[in-house]
């Protein structure tokens, strides 16, 4: 299948805030692709620079270096003093208020873009109608907008940001404003959504699993700074570094020294207190090298007798075991580490049990033991 086109592509962005001794460099060479038709997500803890990142790509904000293209045309160019104003990119936004006007309808709120732009009555009726079923709002039209749920709201935001049918949709943590349950259904709606009419999406959050649940791609950044890009299944499960793994759910981190490398895909040998280890290296481990073991809570099968035919097999005591229904979260003394372990709920366990624990060497990442303070290309995904 050919490579569909990028659709918006930034080029070593870089933008300080303050003046003079107190100026702080917020984005430091920032520089990515993404593709057309994507839902590409920015994820980092705050501070780190990814909603600056997004107003840039507005226009919400200028840049003090680099370049910005949407559709193949520069939005921003520092050197060409190239810079358009918001209202002229094609661009959508959705902010974390929803900026709901509370005096207008439903109708009045989506058609506003159009009506400052002066666009006849028949015409702002029909593209409102027309945008309106598309999010599922179609029968709300004369709807005072404070009678509108949280998710409707949102989705009239959708609306109004969609009305003047933009080559990309900009969504700045959107859903923060919404309880627990009514965040996870309106995950699933915007992804919905974004599949269904093909929009080039870029999401702002710093919240893992949302992240994860409705990205194609997503950019975790860290410091100013892109740390790892890929998607969701690859930096879950496959991270090349630390802070990846760290960032993106919870896991377990092994200290150790690298004793054998033989390529990326081949198995290692990891000098630990836990004894000799095997891992999958993350691109670029070196011998010699001080590095960690990486494995997700869920990844770590408990036997209550030791295995003989498995590699990998360290003995432990439970320290707690907590039953949250589909599984018993448990942490687990090895040595001197307290290792997080998430097991069946039918194998039922209690502290103070003698278990041995499989570090299975296909879900132990070995990473760099500390993140360097510049980012290898290699590790930027396709």
């Amino acid at each position: 299948m050919a490579d569909k086109r990028d659709m918006v592509q930034i080029e070593a962005l870089e933008k300080y805030f303050g003046e003079d001794k107190e100026r702080v460099q917020v984005l430091k060479g920032v520089s990515l692709n993404i593709p057309e038709g994507s839902l590409y997500t920015f994820l980092g803890p705050s501070g780190c620079g990814k909603t600056t990142t997004l107003r840039c790509v507005a226009g919400l904000e200028r840049p003090d270096g680099g370049k910005i293209s949407i559709g193949g045309q520069a939005v921003f160019a520092f050197g060409e003093r190239v810079y358009v104003p918001t209202n002229k990119r094609p661009i959508g936004m959705v902010f974390q208020s929803y900026a709901i006007w509370p005096h207008m309808t439903v109708a009045e709120n989506v058609a506003y873009p159009l009506t400052i732009q002066r666009k006849s009555k028949a015409e702002i009726r029909q593209r409102v109608t027309d945008v309106l079923k598309v999010v599922g709002l179609d029968g709300l039209e004369d709807r005072p907008a404070p009678k509108l749920s949280g998710g409707q709201r949102q989705r009239g935001a959708f609306a109004r940001a969609l009305i003047n049918e933009p080559k990309v949709m900009l969504l700045d943590e959107p859903l923060s404003n919404l309880d627990a349950r009514l965040r996870v259904q309106m995950r699933s709606e915007i992804k919905a959504l974004q599949r269904r009419i093909s929009i080039t999406t870029i999401f702002v959050t710093h919240d893992q699993a949302e992240a994860l649940a409705i990205s194609d791609q997503i950019a975790v950044m860290y410091g100013g700074k892109l740390i790892e890009i890929g998607s969701p299944h690859q930096l879950y499960n496959r991270p090349k570094r630390r802070f990846t793994a760290t960032f993106l759910g919870l896991t377990n981190l092994i200290d150790g020294k690298v004793l054998e490398v033989d390529g990326d895909s081949r198995p290692g040998k990891m000098q630990t207190k836990k004894g000799i280890l095997s891992f999958i290296p993350a691109p670029g481990l070196k011998k010699d090298q001080a590095a960690v073991i990486s494995i997700r809570p869920e990844n770590i099968p408990v036997h209550k007798e030791k295995p003989q035919s498995l590699d990998n097999v360290v003995e432990g005591t439970v320290k707690e075991a907590i039953f949250m229904g589909d599984a018993y979260h448990c942490k687990i003394a090895v040595g001197d580490d307290l290792l997080a372990v998430h097991t069946h709920p039918f194998n039922t366990i209690s502290p103070g049990d003698k278990v041995f624990l499989h570090l299975d060497p296909k879900s132990c990442n070995g990473l760099p033991a500390e993140d360097t303070e510049g980012v290898d290309e290699s590790i930027l995904g396709d």
